[in-house]
């Protein structure tokens, strides 16, 4: 996280989402999430709170250790892993 800044209480905050999913369908979840931070894609001038999205692939993630277990275990278990 970004330091926050004195003046007016903002910082940077990384939310994540961990799926278990297809490239394709990691896609089209972030791009529903586009669309509900911001329906209107045209519009003229930044978003009223800057944001960002990315997709990370599977060997980005696994970087991060035994953050999604719960994900990989469950996988196992319905039988998608």
């Amino acid at each position: 996280m970004a330091p926050i800044n004195p003046a007016n209480g903002k910082g940077t905050y990384e939310i994540r989402i961990g799926l278990w999913a297809t490239e394709e369908q990691a896609f089209a979840v972030k791009e529903r999430l586009t669309r509900a931070l911001c329906p209107e894609s045209e519009h003229s001038g930044p978003c009223e709170i800057p944001w960002s999205s990315a997709v990370l692939p599977p060997e980005a993630v696994d970087e991060g250790g035994d953050l999604y277990d719960e994900l990989v275990t469950q996988a196992k278990i319905e039988g998608t892993y």
